[in-house]
């Protein structure tokens, strides 16, 4: 148990700062329904930019692999992606996918799901980051 602790705690470190953070103050995107709009926002650092498959797993940046959420979301995805990619080496994931959910027509997800798998190993590394 002390190895899950030291590997998935700090994970988390980014997410719990982001949720005291908002505590109080729900986000709502609603009213960010066009890509125009989210990329507005992130000019003017209301938002920024997260690859949904990341760029050190052979993600592209390409318009599809590119997400708006609010800051602090990306360095939390970063923090769990780092989880995997150790995971990866160990030989406990083989594969990883990252999918987000939005609420209405809001380009900014609501939140983010990411599945990991071995086909040889049970279980996996399966968290969801809730944005707004």
């Amino acid at each position: 148990m002390a190895f899950r602790r030291a590997v998935f705690v700090p994970c988390y470190l980014p997410f719990l700062l982001y949720s005291l953070a908002m505590k109080g103050h729900a986000p709502d995107f609603s009213d960010v329904d066009s890509l125009e709009k989210a990329q507005a926002l992130y000019r003017t650092g209301k938002l920024e930019r997260l690859f949904l498959f990341p760029l050190e797993f052979g993600g592209q940046e390409v318009p599809q692999n590119i997400l708006y959420v609010p800051p602090g979301i990306a360095a939390i995805k970063q923090q769990i992606d780092g989880t995997i990619a150790k995971m990866v080496s160990e030989g406990a994931v083989s594969s990883y996918a990252a999918t987000p959910e939005y609420k209405g027509n809001s380009f900014v997800p609501s939140k983010i799901k990411i599945v990991t798998s071995h086909e040889q190993k049970p279980g996996g590394f399966n968290p969801t980051i809730n944005i707004w």
